[in-house]
Parts: C-alpha cells; sequence; structure tokens
C-alpha cells in the first residue's frame, strides 16, 4: 500500500547534488514538494527542474524547500544539471537526490510496476511542517507539470491549515472562501468579522481571512 494523504511522510538520507542531506533536517520547520523523474537527461523533466529553479523565490516566500529525486548516481546528475541551466536560462539550486540505490523511490512508492525496474512514478507531494504528507500528484511521462497549480495548492494548504476554510473550486489567493460545515454560521459571524455570503446553510462564502 502507497502512501495516503495525512501519513507521515518516511525521513531518509540521501545523497544529493547540494550535498548529503536528512529530509527531515532540511526541511526544518517549513513546507516541502518532493517530486520524481523517471531518469537524467529526460526532456519533460529537464523542463521541470528548469521552471523549479526559476520560481524560487515564489517557494522561499512560502517557506517551501524543494528536492528532486531520480535513480540515476550522483555525477550524472551533476552534468543534467549543467544542461538544465544552459537550456532553461537558470541556476539550478535545490538537491537533486541520488537515488541509484532506488531507497526513497521504494520509501515513497515510486517505482513504476509497468515500466521498469528502475523507472520512478512521476509524482510529486507536498509535505507540511508536521512532516505528514498533504498533497500527492502523479503526472504521465509526456505530461510537465503545472507549477503554478502546485503553488496555488500551497497556498490553500497553508491557508486552511490556519483558519477554518477550504478552497473553492479554481480559487486563487485573494478570492473568497468557503466557511468550514464544522463552523456555526452563529460562530463564523463572529471568527469572520469581514462578512458571510450564504448561498445555502452549508455553502457559506467570506473574504479570505488573512488579507488585510
Amino acid at each position: 500500500m502507497g502512501l495516503r494523504l495525512g501519513d507521515a511522510a518516511p525521513n531518509f538520507t540521501a545523497k544529493t547534488t547540494e550535498g548529503d542531506i536528512n529530509f527531515y533536517d532540511y526541511l526544518g520547520n517549513g513546507w516541502g514538494v518532493l517530486f520524481s523523474h523517471p531518469a537524467d537527461y529526460t526532456p519533460v523533466c529537464t523542463t521541470e527542474l528548469g521552471r523549479t529553479a526559476q520560481l524560487k523565490d515564489e517557494f522561499a516566500k512560502r517557506n517551501v524547500k524543494v528536492l528532486a529525486v531520480s535513480v540515476d548516481p550522483l555525477d550524472k546528475h551533476k552534468g543534467w544539471v549543467n544542461d538544465i541551466n544552459e537550456t532553461q536560462h537558470t541556476t539550478v539550486t535545490f538537491p537533486i537526490i541520488a537515488d541509484d540505490d532506488k531507497n526513497v523511490a521504494t520509501l515513497y512508492d515510486m517505482i513504476h510496476p509497468n515500466a521498469s525496474a528502475t523507472a520512478t512514478v512521476r509524482s510529486l507531494f507536498v509535505i507540511g511542517p508536521d512532516k505528514a504528507v498533504k498533497l500527492i500528484i502523479t503526472y504521465p511521462a509526456s505530461t510537465g507539470r503545472n507549477f503554478q497549480e502546485v503553488l496555488r495548492v500551497i497556498d490553500s494548504l497553508q491557508l486552511t491549515a490556519n483558519y477554518s476554510v477550504a478552497t473553492p473550486a479554481d480559487w486563487k489567493p485573494g478570492e473568497d472562501v468557503i466557511v468550514t460545515p464544522a463552523v456555526s454560521t452563529e460562530d463564523a459571524e463572529k471568527k469572520f468579522p469581514k462578512g458571510l455570503k450564504i448561498v445555502k446553510p452549508y455553502l457559506r462564502y467570506t473574504p479570505q481571512p488573512d488579507l488585510q
């Protein structure tokens, strides 16, 4: 059985392009994104790692640290990073894990049983400060990840972790949010002084509570 939402993210030690790390120590008290690649020097993954590097400041302002993982060895990773920097016009500074013993891939159930013994499923995990898995997205090899969606989901996760709200379909930061059913309307009126828009007794909107 693979990891599920709410499970503890397995800790590990690994060699990376940025030196040896302990996963929990690397994350500290912040959030983390761990995403896998089937192999080095693959075209879609080259664009993804480049895009992640370009979004360094966006991840940083959300207190998110990113790591990539591939089952190729460290020396191959370093050559690939040079290619990524050149072709994507960026500088990769986040760690890429050299998982040639497949330890991390096994811990996170990334081995693709229908492809090969070394091909990893292209999964992305968001891990909270409590080291629990908050999100899992798995993509096919032919489709590049949407990192704006990853950032949007992290914004939602961080907001809903601190307030009794949920985010509706297609929500973007700054838009109204939904009051969770666990909060009565009477309590919601006190809890959310910006006001309520009651569409149905179970569907109540309020302005995003952490904005001025």
